[in-house]
């Protein structure tokens, strides 16, 4: 009986460890459109992509995770896991919207020059 307190905590810690399998990625850094050259927006834009492409990744890391919960995982733990996918998915937003705030800005400080 002594091993069953250890094997429930292993357990439970496993169950909250296998989250930490799943990596977010890095956040990117996106210059602003108005200040920026060329290859810095083509670098921003090919940083985009990646950014997205490792975020979908890591959803659906997040997602088979939480699938894969046990029924008797407490209901916090289950509820932190989708806060952190819906974190994902609201940084994907946000990315995807300040690189098209920047293009615009770089796009309106073209014409400009012209």
């Amino acid at each position: 009986m002594k091993l069953a307190c250890p094997l429930t905590f292993l357990a439970a810690l496993g169950s909250a460890m296998s989250a930490l399998a799943c990596d977010a990625p890095a956040e990117i850094n996106i210059p602003p459109g108005d200040e920026a050259t060329l290859d810095e927006m083509l670098a921003a834009q090919t940083g985009v992509r990646e950014f997205i492409a490792a975020m979908e990744e890591y959803l659906a890391c997040m997602d088979g995770e939480i699938e894969a919960l046990a029924e008797d995982t407490p209901e916090e733990d289950r509820t932190l896991m989708v806060e952190q996918y819906n974190s994902g998915v609201d940084q994907m937003e946000e990315v995807a919207a300040a690189f098209n705030e920047s293009r615009q800005q770089f796009q309106d400080a073209q014409s400009a020059e012209d």
